[in-house]
């Protein structure tokens, strides 16, 4: 099993989300559990661009591997602020470092990031899954 980093909140889609705390510019990631569920990630595809607005639950990217394509969901509403080159670059980031280098994106919230769940609730979501 993964390790489930305290201090970050997540989606049932098995995004991560930090900054929540400060609520001015949030990072956006895949969680270790997903990136270890899809295998080696060849290829990453961030759609918004900085200055886009995304709303909550919108496809915004992709993430393809050598088993799957998955979807990458915004976790909140807000405008796009940056988008990690890196990770295009180098999709391994995904899978070697997904709590750090392999951030997707930041977003300047706008609402509420009330959906998301903590760290003991997305441990329970996925220690069901298999």
């Amino acid at each position: 099993m993964s390790s489930i980093p305290e201090e970050l909140h997540y989606t049932k889609e098995h995004e991560w989300i930090s900054g929540i705390d400060d609520g001015l510019t949030l990072t956006v990631g895949i969680t270790a559990y997903a990136a270890e569920a899809l295998g080696d990630v060849v290829f990453v595809q961030i759609l918004p661009e900085v200055g886009s607005t995304i709303t909550a639950g919108d496809a915004v990217g992709e993430v393809e591997s050598t088993k799957s394509v998955s979807d990458i969901f915004a976790p909140v509403s807000g405008e796009v602020v940056e988008v990690n080159q890196a990770v295009v670059d180098d999709p391994s980031l995904v899978n070697n470092d997904p709590y750090a280098d392999g951030w997707l994106f930041r977003v300047r919230l706008e609402g509420s990031a009330d959906d998301l769940l903590s760290p003991e609730e997305y441990a329970a979501l996925t220690s069901g899954e298999s």
